[in-house]
């Protein structure tokens, strides 16, 4: 068995384990592995590779970047270069891809036929809630649209048109609550000129089902913007987004006002470094953000 350094066989996953774990399909993994070499680096003669915690967290940030509107080439390229890694106890949950669903939502797509896959996500959304149906059907489809698209250079509409009609219905499940948990608002932004902000618009969803009032900020929110709503507010939690490195800098965060009681820190997004912002809380996923900020209200 080929193993890294203090990795244990308890941690190595088959492709069916790390696709329930990621929330893609096992094919998915598999056209990963063939087409940009992101496969399972551990393996025994005459058995089936297997993944280790370095190639989940390369898998996890690969995923992470489609989902938020990185071109499949381009998220290789920076997954690849990628370091650390993901043991498996810090992912709690498990999704099985609605393969179904995302079929149909992938055929209107192409017909551009925006009211079935309008009234199918509404569905969804009211059956399952959002972190479930992000993870099952959302980031799959996301992630099969980028795939046609790298393949025949061809679709970049479906992309765009799929992408503004997740923004639509998530602002319509963020509507305001009447008897929020949270006395103060959460902040919510992406900062520096980070454009991609449909994570955010999930976040932002997802904890209006949990009853927690939220204050959203959106893209490209500058410093001035984040500082003074800081200070207006007095928010429990404050949650930053970084899809890029050049926009996850972590004076952003440290320069903000002094408040009291001084609100929990959660940084989301590929682009922060771990090694940079110990002083906050670093979140992968709908699920840990959720749970942090929970925290940071007291639930």
């Amino acid at each position: 068995m080929t193993t890294q350094p203090g990795e244990s066989e308890e941690e190595l996953l088959t492709v069916a384990a790390v696709a329930r774990r990621l929330g893609v399909a096992p094919a998915t993994l598999r056209t990963w592995d063939r087409r940009y070499g992101l496969g399972a680096s551990s393996h025994e003669a005459g058995e089936h590779r297997k993944y280790c915690p370095e190639d989940l967290a390369k898998l996890m940030m690969m995923r992470r970047l489609i989902s938020a509107g990185v071109t499949p080439a381009d998220a290789a390229e920076k997954a690849k270069k990628s370091k650390g890694a993901v043991k498996l106890e810090k992912i709690v949950r498990e999704f099985e891809v609605r393969e179904d669903i995302v079929a149909g939502i992938n055929k209107a797509l192409q017909a551009f036929d925006v009211d079935f896959v309008e009234e199918t996500l509404r569905a969804e959304f009211d059956e399952d809630g959002v972190e479930l149906t992000w993870h099952e059907i959302i980031v799959p489809t996301l992630i099969e649209i980028g795939e046609a698209w790298q393949a025949s250079g061809e679709g970049i509409e479906v992309e765009h048109a799929f992408t503004e009609i997740l923004k639509k219905i998530l602002r319509e499940r963020s509507t305001p609550i009447e008897s929020p948990v949270n006395g103060h608002p959460v902040v919510i932004a992406a900062v520096g000129e980070e454009a991609h902000s449909l994570p955010l618009h999930a976040l932002e969803a997802l904890l209006c089902e949990m009853n927690i009032k939220t204050h959203f900020l959106g893209a490209r929110t500058p410093f001035e913007a984040v500082s003074a709503t800081v200070t207006r507010l007095a928010p429990p939690a404050v949650f930053l987004w970084a899809l890029f490195p050049q926009n996850a800098n972590p004076d952003f965060y440290r320069n903000l006002p002094s408040i009291r009681p001084a609100p929990r820190i959660v940084l989301g997004g590929p682009g922060w470094d771990p090694s940079e912002c110990s002083d906050a809380t670093l979140v992968m996923g709908l699920g840990n953000a959720s749970a942090e900020i929970k925290r940071a209200v007291g639930l």
